[in-house]
């Protein structure tokens, strides 16, 4: 018990001004939402405050930060609690929906057609940045001495990664792509026995609806402390790395978001803008509460409640497109990690190194990006993992990886955000394709606001 009671007393002692400081700007942003400030513009004053109560505590070395970060942890198990039973059922809600099996072809079939495409576009702009930058010349830094490469899996391995074998185990470990492919089956199973019989299925069919709509709630239930869980992590993030991790791999860092943000600018804008048809600043504006928190949390997962809101609520795309799209996204859509950042890595690791990559080794870059993208779906990692396969695909020096370690949690924030928005922007582009978004709705701003104001 004294034990205990010492623990509690430590923790206390060495955590209490990040306590009090939590519950001070946690106070401020419920203030701020009683007086019905937008959600977007609460999300991005947590984002500030969290930069810079991160600095301060950073700067002064006696000060704990666990208080806040425990703070930010909560937020992001609380999401993680919604992801398998979201995927599964808003899976299930999408695809039974539907009448024909052709429909569900060809929706998959543009998905994964943007998805991919999207990801050989960022291979090609992160390898372009990466050649004017010249990250790794002139730099002599140290391999980490606990660096141990990360065995790529066989290609049979990530099938059977894949392919669920016990759907409830595979949910426990929180497999999201086995879960997400069973849900297909069983849609689709709906959807063959409902041709024959509708009396037969409409029970299954009204049981899904009705669980859609209460994980709906739940979800909104989780959102609303969207603003509170930002300011914790983003605090808790700049006061861990600070600003002297940015010294030695400045360059890697800078060329890395210059490559996301013409990605993201560039491509996503000019997809809204030419194939949409949409005003790319409105686009931009009304999906943001999104970016930032895919910036915080670092998680396409722990963005996918938020990401399904934004879609449907925000954009006006059908929560039948929405449905399918957005978790097939946050599983295999890798724009910034299996496109953009092992560009970045393989350039960085060849001049670091002193090898010479020819036009031949820039193509294999580029096709083994996408490759790769799909192949780590199921792949705790997925960063990782392709820059391995990029770099064993060229006969680079694995250690590359280990010496980028130190600033890729810095890095992973912007190409978190730039996957989720790839998601974001296809989910508008397929829907503009079947006739399933809201033109009209999208265009006023009587609807600005996720339906999680009233807190």
């Amino acid at each position: 018990m004294d034990k205990i009671d010492n623990n509690l007393l430590l923790a206390i002692e060495t955590n209490w001004y990040s306590f009090v400081v939590s519950v001070f700007v946690f106070a401020l942003l419920f203030f701020l939402a009683r007086k019905r400030v937008g959600f977007g513009t609460r999300v991005l004053i947590a984002l500030g405050i969290g930069v810079i109560t991160g600095i301060v505590f950073q700067s002064l070395e006696s000060f704990e930060i666990k208080g806040i970060t425990t703070f930010g942890s909560i937020y992001v198990n609380l999401i993680k609690m919604l992801v398998i039973p979201l995927v599964f059922v808003l899976v299930l809600n999408s695809i039974a929906s539907l009448k024909s099996l052709d429909y569900l072809r060809k929706i998959g079939f543009k998905t994964f057609a943007w998805f991919l495409g999207t990801t050989g576009i960022a291979s090609i702009i992160g390898l372009l940045v990466a050649l004017a930058f010249n990250p790794g010349k002139g730099l002599h830094l140290d391999i980490p001495a606990e660096f141990a490469a990360r065995e790529i899996p066989t290609f049979s391995q990530v099938i059977l990664e894949l392919v669920p074998s016990n759907p409830i185990n595979e949910a426990a470990q929180g497999k999201v792509v086995p879960v997400l492919i069973f849900a297909i089956f069983i849609a689709i199973a709906i959807i063959k026995v409902g041709s024959k019989n509708e009396e037969t299925v409409k029970p299954v069919r009204d049981l899904i609806h009705s669980l859609t709509q209460i994980l709906h709630q739940v979800v909104k239930f989780v959102i609303r402390l969207t603003p509170y869980g930002v300011f914790a992590l983003i605090a808790g993030m700049t006061a861990r790395y600070g600003w002297e991790t940015l010294t030695e791999l400045g360059s890697v860092i800078i060329s890395s978001y210059v490559a996301l943000i013409l990605h993201f600018v560039l491509i996503f804008g000019g997809l809204v803008l030419l194939v949409a048809r949409v005003n790319p600043l409105k686009f931009f504006r009304k999906i943001y509460p999104m970016i930032a928190v895919a910036f915080s949390t670092r998680s396409s997962y722990a963005t996918l409640p938020i990401n399904l809101e934004v879609i449907t609520k925000r954009l006006h795309v059908s929560p039948r497109i929405a449905s399918f799209v957005a978790p097939l996204g946050a599983s295999v859509n890798f724009n910034g990690c299996g496109g953009v950042w092992p560009a970045i890595v393989a350039v960085f690791s060849a001049q670091l190194f002193g090898i010479t990559l020819s036009l031949t080794d820039y193509i294999i870059l580029v096709l083994v990006s996408i490759i790769s993208s799909i192949g780590v779906a199921g792949v705790p990692g997925p960063a990782v993992i392709s820059t391995t396969v990029v770099l064993t695909a060229l006969g680079l020096p694995l250690e590359g990886i280990a010496i980028v370690a130190g600033v890729e949690a810095l890095i992973d924030m912007g190409r978190t955000a730039v996957n989720a928005t790839g998601t974001t922007v296809t989910s508008l582009l397929v829907a503009n394709s079947e006739g399933e978004f809201d033109r009209e709705a999208f265009n006023r701003n009587d609807d600005e606001e996720i339906v999680v104001n009233a807190v």
